[in-house]
């Protein structure tokens, strides 16, 4: 999806880059974007996609976070874990400028359990 309000796209930026307030304040990388979400929605139409698209990313980072913390007494999961650490870094970058630009990125990996 494209949008070309700027004030939507600015918001869907800093929606997907809440989603690394979890390093300064743990715990904020959950909650923030949620809120964020929740409060423009209904203001900025296309918000709304953008939200469901960084929800999804949160619940299946959860997801593979427990599934590779339980792999690692098997040592496969460390990898998996520090993999993971990166790609919860960079995809929310890519996809704030993807917002920036108009664009809905969609997370690779991501489960959807919001449509």
């Amino acid at each position: 999806m494209n949008y070309s309000d700027s004030e939507t796209r600015q918001w869907a930026m800093f929606l997907h880059l809440s989603l690394l307030a979890g390093v300064l304040v743990p715990g904020a990388g959950f909650i923030l974007p949620i809120i964020l979400w929740q409060v423009k929605k209904n203001e900025l139409p296309g918000i709304d996609a953008h939200g469901k698209m960084v929800t999804n990313w949160l619940i299946s980072a959860v997801i593979y976070g427990a599934v590779f913390g339980l792999l690692s007494f098997l040592l496969i999961g460390l990898p998996l874990l520090g993999i993971l650490g990166i790609v919860s870094i960079v995809f929310p970058i890519i996809g704030a400028v993807k917002a920036n630009e108009g664009i809905l990125w969609s997370y690779p990996l991501t489960i959807r359990f919001l449509s």
